[in-house]
């Protein structure tokens, strides 16, 4: 059994790549539904509400919610890693190991409360225990693809969810750039499994093919030093040199 989990910050092609991936490992994804999230649209549009009642002099102003939004994730995070932990060769999107980044960098903005973030910090240390009882106790890798401001925002306009774009929300661009400060310390800081690191501002895995195949020898390779290869994986990917 080998279960790989994707990180990286939001527009940064997590769903692309494991779409890729499942389809060269011969392996099952799991997909974090977004698009028909309930509550995605309105901690958005509670961002906005917050940065108002601030600037009008309610300093201690919060998201309501952050906290719907980040139990939601939650539970369908854990749901999901249970699922991968409990089958053979998964790959996920995004994981419950990424998932207290949002949470800490809402709490620390003033988007949700310090009791808050207790409770809910209680409950992830709950579910991570109850991990750690099971057969398979942790990812086989971490995949985490790191792109820049620039990039993020490149895609974030190219998929068209209206709610995260910048001219719907000008105040986003600072809560992007946050995040991927976050994602950083997060990064050098996890330590659940071995992991590895994708430059996605020069590897464009989705259109271009040269780099998509240069991005699975990567992870082929890293797969291989950690005798974690599925078995139908025989030969290395030949990359050829560009022209």
């Amino acid at each position: 059994m080998t279960v790989l989990v994707l990180s990286g910050v939001i527009g940064s092609g997590k769903s692309s790549l494991t779409r890729i991936l499942s389809k060269h490992l011969g392996t099952q994804a799991f997909y974090e539904k977004v698009d028909n999230n309930p509550v995605l649209p309105l901690f958005y549009k509670g961002n906005a509400i917050a940065e108002k009642k601030r600037a009008a002099g309610q300093l201690d102003a919060t998201n309501p919610y952050t906290f719907l939004l980040q139990i939601y994730f939650l539970n369908t995070r854990f749901h999901s890693i249970k699922a991968a932990l409990t089958d053979d060769n998964n790959v996920l999107d995004r994981s419950i190991y990424e998932d207290q980044i949002f949470m800490k960098m809402n709490t620390d903005q003033g988007n949700a409360t310090k009791e808050e973030y207790a409770i809910y910090s209680d409950l992830l240390n709950n579910m991570m225990e109850e991990l750690a009882g099971m057969p398979k106790k942790h990812p086989d890798l971490l995949i985490n693809i790191n792109v820049s401001y620039e990039t993020m925002i490149q895609r974030i306009q190219k998929r068209g969810r209206t709610y995260e774009q910048l001219n719907q929300d000008p105040s986003l661009a600072g809560y992007y750039k946050t995040l991927i400060q976050y994602y950083e310390k997060w990064y050098q800081q996890y330590d659940a499994s071995d992991k590895i690191q994708i430059d996605g501002d020069q590897l464009d895995f989705v259109d271009n093919q040269s780099d998509q195949e240069q991005v699975l020898k990567l992870i082929d390779d890293k797969l291989r030093d950690l005798d974690r290869l599925p078995k139908n994986i025989i030969e290395p990917i030949q990359v050829q040199a560009a022209e």
